[in-house]
């Protein structure tokens, strides 16, 4: 005698794969948001560590500290701007730029995080670029930033303050997001011509996702 299901459980739908181009990059997309503001985490004593409020960024420096927090990301973007889109974005007064410096042994700084919030849009706030250089993460350099981060947002009208993470970024970037109060509500599929391929970004940089040619 053999035994039949009464009710079989139909079988799982097929993965859908589709064809990413030679030449592009392809990453998936979290959207997150808050709709209004967190406790502040508690943060590390940080004596060597200052939060300034960059009021007349300079092209040159700010693609120089974007390039040294995101090349190994993929960040792009700002980069492929010319001198004159750039400078009218940082230079918004709806745009408020802030870098973390770290004061040295010898008494110098190094600028290494950034905050860039975006406040062009009325009503909403977006967490445009938020990163540290190498090495950096981990320490509650983040945690700074992110407390100064959501005040400055809250500081206004806002209704909303959102970001977006990408499979490219650091693994860990969705999970700080959500700790900090940011709440997923979307996913998309991004596919771009690979910056490293066009002298944007070095060949070497973000190994984790490999040039195909």
């Amino acid at each position: 005698m053999t035994e039949t299901a009464a009710h079989p459980s139909p079988l799982p739908a097929p993965a859908t794969l589709a064809d990413v181009p030679a030449g592009k990059v392809a990453a998936i997309v979290t959207f997150l948001e808050m709709h209004a503001q967190p406790a502040p985490l508690p943060a590390p004593e940080a004596p060597h560590l200052s939060l300034r409020h960059v009021t007349a960024p300079e092209t040159g420096w700010y693609r120089d500290l974007f390039r040294r927090i995101g090349e190994d990301w993929l960040w792009y973007s700002r980069l492929q701007m010319s001198e004159a889109q750039l400078a009218a974005i940082i230079g918004s007064p709806d745009v408020e730029i802030y870098a973390l410096s770290r004061t040295q042994p010898d008494g110098t700084s190094i600028d290494i995080g950034l905050v860039d919030l975006d406040f062009r849009t009325e009503g909403e706030a977006e967490l445009a670029f938020f990163g540290l250089v190498a090495g950096e993460t981990g320490s509650g350099a983040g945690r700074l930033m992110m407390n100064l981060a959501t005040a400055r947002a809250f500081a206004r009208p806002i209704r909303r303050f959102f970001v977006h993470t990408c499979t490219h970024d650091l693994p860990a970037a969705v999970g700080f997001y959500r700790k900090s109060g940011f709440k997923p509500y979307g996913r998309a599929v991004e596919i771009v011509d690979d910056p490293r391929l066009d002298g944007t970004l070095r060949r070497t940089a973000a190994p984790h996702v490999p040039i195909i040619e």
